[in-house]
């Protein structure tokens, strides 16, 4: 696949790595953008927490929850434009379609996308097929996720920058005190800005864990300070980077954010003891719009095309 000058863009504003650099590991990778992330990540170049990219769609990342809190849903719904996001009846659409995939329950954004619609369409996808004839713009619902109250839950939202990322955190506790939601905000603007992967370590799979281990390590055996020294050391010389890693996916071991060198852990903690009783973060869900789409090829500028030789 030729390295072309989209490709290094793409790269570049995926990794924040030099043009040089993202060219050479497109050309070691012919041309694979993911390969390519993994190469400069062994050669300590590339953040691994901008693996998954910037955003590229536009549109809307929407959370509702009932009235009675008892189910809530995170929905994203794309479209071509920023201009398109902004729209009305865009708006109103993902509303309806959120309260919609309550109504519908379906297990799959594949089967709410066949479900009945509440209007004059038929279904979802006819009613989407209608949007995209209103706003004339291509639109696509993409995701849909529900979490339900098991009865001893509070379900919080947040929306950031009016739909650029919507969160839903699942918090078990049996107390209707105030400070629960607060919390619940509090904490779901703190997945929303440090996007951990993970409620806990304990969730992490060994999967990932053993990756991380290894693009560290291929790190460590780049840096020439580390020549002489043999795999068991580095190993040893490594765990508190690999230790430090899965802090970062973990929102319970992340510092929180607004607080003063306190974690999520210890913040949670504290409101449990104000109200009296326990609280804990059963789990959440997190969209970004556009996260993970490609972008759209543009021209780009001279100094790329200096770096590719054109």
């Amino acid at each position: 696949m030729a390295v072309t000058a989209a490709l290094i863009k793409e790269l570049r504003e995926r990794t924040g790595v030099g043009m040089s650099a993202c060219k050479n590991a497109l050309v070691e990778t012919d041309g694979n953008i993911d390969e390519a992330i993994e190469v400069l990540r062994k050669q300590g170049l590339a953040n691994a927490a901008k693996k998954a990219g910037r955003i590229a769609a536009e549109g809307l990342s929407y959370a509702y929850i009932t009235d009675d809190n008892s189910v809530a849903v995170v929905v994203e719904v794309n479209s071509e434009t920023d201009f398109v996001a902004k729209n009305e009846k865009f708006r109103t659409f993902v509303e309806d379609v959120a309260k919609q995939a309550i109504k519908n329950d379906c297990d799959s954004t594949e089967a709410f996308l066949a479900s009945s619609w509440d209007g004059e369409a038929d279904t979802v996808n006819d009613a989407l097929t209608e949007m995209i004839s209103v706003i004339g713009e291509k639109l696509s619902i993409r995701r849909v996720e529900i979490i339900k109250n098991d009865g001893a839950s509070k379900l919080v939202s947040y929306i950031h920058a009016g739909g650029k990322i919507a969160v839903v955190i699942e918090l078990a506790t049996s107390s209707d005190d105030a400070q629960v939601v607060q919390c619940g905000k509090n904490v779901a603007m703190q997945i929303a800005a440090m996007n951990p992967r993970y409620v806990s370590d304990d969730q992490v799979p060994q999967d990932v864990i053993e990756h991380e281990k290894s693009i560290l390590m291929e790190q460590a055996k780049n840096d020439p300070k580390n020549a002489s020294k043999p795999e068991n050391i580095l190993e040893k010389m490594l765990s508190g980077r690999l230790k430090k890693q899965l802090k970062e996916m973990c929102l319970l071991d992340q510092e929180y954010v607004q607080g003063d060198k306190e974690s999520v852990a210890q913040y949670v903690a504290n409101v449990s003891k104000e109200i009296g009783a326990p609280l804990s973060i059963k789990s959440f869900v997190r969209f970004e719009t556009g996260e993970g789409i490609e972008k759209k090829e543009e021209n780009f500028a001279e100094e790329v095309a200096k770096t590719i030789g054109q």
